[in-house]
């Protein structure tokens, strides 16, 4: 397990590696003088040339490579060009809306998704069954921000129990956070389920079929026990698979949703840099997102073996 454990840890380096190099590469190799992009048509040949000093593009590009991969080393990922202010303290400002709501998200996913995906293999083609894989179907196709905007106008603006946009962190009270989160969360919490309970259901369904299965049900053993401890449990992996990484889709996939409900969290901070140009907030977002996804799938990997300890890489 230990030997297991540092094997993954290790291959995670070179998958790293790989994503910088490429976000190096994808400022020094857009078409056209970066500089001058950034510095916008009004800027003078004065000015492009000391923003190309500033930003080092006169030096060879496998130094201004090394320059950037030691101040990444020394976990700095540079300063904004539109605001001044360090990439990392504009990342750990806005993250933590970002993460709060994509872990409530993954709670109710997994609260509503999975009995809901048992349920269905329970009673595999009857109406039951249906009624689950119609609305999960639904949950696919309604676009987030449609389901967004009707649970605005209904919890929102016509019973008024729920604020219409805005954030409170959960410092400032668990209840005015879940206040403010929890429309946001519902609105992501649609897709995820469709997806989480799919899989349930399909996983679930494998493993009914097993020999084991029939065994512990000639033997006896009480339905719910051998659907829930025999059944639930060795359908585990795919779930926990779908599950972990539709938690680091979230990370980077909020836009939309912080849009609609004014959240100051990641997604709005690449947006808004996008919209300016800003290339080392534009990195930064993309070397932590990526992180976060290589994070997200080491831990999927080592869960396995907590459901599977057969599994081995």
């Amino acid at each position: 397990m230990p030997g297991y454990i540092v094997k993954r840890i290790l291959a995670v380096v070179p998958v790293m590696a790989i994503v910088a190099l490429i976000v190096f590469l994808i400022l020094r190799l857009t078409p056209g003088d970066p500089a001058a992009i950034i510095a916008g048509d009004a800027a003078t040949p004065d000015q492009i040339e000391k923003l190309r000093q500033t930003m080092g593009l006169n030096e060879p590009i496998l130094m201004q490579f090394i320059h950037w991969v030691g101040q990444l080393l020394q976990g700095n990922l540079g300063t904004s060009l539109l605001s001044g202010t360090s990439v990392n303290a504009l990342i750990a400002d806005r993250i933590w809306p970002t993460l709060n709501i994509a872990v409530l998200t993954i709670i109710l996913s997994v609260a509503i998704a999975v009995p809901l995906g048992t349920f269905a293999a329970w009673r595999h083609g009857r109406i039951g069954d249906r009624v689950v894989m119609i609305v999960s179907v639904a949950g696919f196709s309604v676009p987030a921000f449609v389901v967004g905007y009707v649970l605005i106008k209904i919890f929102a603006a016509d019973l008024r129990w729920l604020p219409v946009q805005g954030y409170r962190a959960p410092s400032a009270g668990f209840g005015e956070f879940l206040r403010h989160a929890i429309l946001p969360a519902l609105t992501l919490t649609a897709a995820y389920v469709a997806l989480t309970a799919r899989m349930t259901r399909a996983s679930l369904l494998n493993v009914l079929g097993e020999d084991f299965i029939r065994t512990a049900r000639a033997k006896g053993v009480d339905e719910t026990r051998v659907l829930l401890r025999h059944g639930l449990r060795n359908a585990a992996v795919p779930v926990l698979t779908v599950v972990g990484t539709g938690f680091a889709m979230l990370l980077s996939g909020v836009v939309v949703v912080e849009s609609v409900f004014n959240i100051p969290g990641i997604g709005r901070l690449t947006i808004d840099a996008v919209m300016a140009r800003d290339y080392p907030v534009i990195q930064g977002m993309i070397l932590l997102t990526s992180g976060l996804y290589v994070l997200v799938n080491l831990l999927i990997d080592l869960a396995y073996t907590l459901f599977d300890p057969r599994i081995r890489y």
